[in-house]
């Protein structure tokens, strides 16, 4: 409704000004091409008021839908009114630098085939041109299996045996799914990608497939090898995939622990976008394997966060400590090795939160502010701060106590 306003106004403003220039050559031809600038438009409806007044009365009319309508934008979108007044549409618009410099020539089912989203995730190298959820056009490969360093993949029409498999995918206006089609053998591709820090491939893709399938595709590739994205050397917790989430949780845990000795398991597939995600995630802390509630969020200009997550970098002594070798260790302090250490000598609350990972799975006796008595073995320190202990009852059951650090007024460990 309010475009619709704004744009009446200024029709009928603009008809006004019209009518004007068309009186004004009524009167004379001198006064109809001066009426063209501005200043002897003005002097000309001074001097020729009678004639003048209908005109400007109708472009008068116009600037009240015009308001009206100005007014209505405001209440709702200040952005867009902002953006309106400032000019900036009339800017030239300026492109973002591309991601990846992909240099490729070709056709993909006899349409050119300029791919701007290029990965390869799990073996799959995909190359993707369109931002829908369908692509326009979409070249996968399959790849065996393949490890960390440089892809080398030659094959030949004639070559057999497990070969990658190609799958080619276009969308045409008029349908509402893509069609496909796969080739398992009797295509020509060359691959030559080398690790480019922190996380891509580059290198020289050829491929030429059947002259039925009308692809061909030939030049510089360069993809990105794992779900991050980064800005200068750190990674971005703005973009939205499970490997930046699993890299959040990750470097969540390191801190919460203080240890590097942390192997997350993986934490499954997420439907995006998403501004909270609540998950139970798994990982071997120091040997010892943990099941642990963890809630993140995305927030404004920081990205993916834990909730609640106030804890400190890893020192550098635990980093120089888990850097050093086993054998270091022993030749520095053989009696440490040799003598059995009993973690209950200056066990306190502080110590256990501090470094929860070195009691995990032992025994413990808690007593709270009320008189109760918890016993069980420890079990790591939820996102709430609270200690966790869990007691075997009689039979299968068992039973699991939540404490909160402020609540408990003695606490003991009940083995070494």
């Amino acid at each position: 409704m309010d475009a619709l306003l704004i744009l009446g106004g200024l029709l009928l403003i603009l008809a006004g000004l019209v009518w004007l220039v068309m009186r004004a050559f009524t009167t004379s031809l001198l006064w109809g091409w001066a009426s063209l600038l501005p200043p002897f438009t003005l002097l000309y409806v001074l001097r020729h008021w009678p004639s003048a007044r209908p005109a400007l009365l109708l472009s008068g009319l116009g600037i009240i839908p015009l308001v009206v309508g100005l007014t209505l934008l405001a209440s709702h979108d200040a952005q867009r009114l902002e953006a309106i007044l400032s000019l900036s549409w009339l800017k030239p618009e300026v492109q973002a630098p591309a991601e990846l410099a992909i240099d490729l020539r070709g056709q993909l089912n006899g349409r050119p085939f300029a791919p701007q989203q290029a990965e390869l995730l799990d073996g799959v190298l995909s190359l993707r041109e369109g931002q829908d959820f369908f692509a326009q056009s979409e070249l996968v490969i399959r790849l065996p299996e393949i490890d960390s360093g440089p892809v080398q993949i030659d094959v030949l029409p004639a070559d057999t045996g497990a070969l990658p498999e190609v799958e080619i995918s276009w969308l045409l206006p008029e349908q509402e799914l893509p069609e496909a089609r796969r080739l398992s053998r009797g295509y020509t591709l060359h691959l030559n990608l080398q690790p480019v820090a922190p996380n891509k491939l580059a290198g020289d893709f050829h491929l030429v497939m059947p002259a039925q399938f009308k692809t061909t595709l030939s030049g510089k590739l360069e993809l990105f090898r794992n779900g991050l994205r980064y800005q200068g050397e750190e990674v971005d917790r703005q973009f939205d995939s499970v490997d930046t989430v699993s890299y959040v949780i990750h470097d969540y845990l390191e801190r919460r622990f203080a240890t590097r000795q942390v192997q997350l398991q993986p934490i499954g597939s997420l439907n995006f976008p998403l501004q909270s995600i609540e998950l139970n995630v798994s990982a071997r802390i120091n040997g010892n394997l943990q099941q642990l509630p963890i809630t993140l969020q995305k927030l404004k200009g920081r990205g993916w966060q834990v909730a609640s997550d106030n804890f400190a970098a890893v020192p550098s002594a635990v980093i120089a400590s888990a850097a050093e070798k086993p054998e270091t260790l022993v030749a520095a302090l053989p009696e440490r090795v040799t003598r059995p250490l009993d973690r209950r000598v200056r066990f306190s609350l502080e110590g256990l939160l501090r470094s929860p990972s070195r009691y995990y799975d032992l025994n413990m006796r808690a007593v709270t502010e009320r008189g109760n008595t918890a016993e069980g073995r420890f079990q790591g320190v939820d996102q709430d701060e609270r200690i966790i202990l869990r007691q075997r009852m009689n039979g299968r059951g068992e039973v699991s106590y939540r404490l909160l650090p402020q609540e408990i007024i003695r606490i003991e460990l009940l083995e070494p």
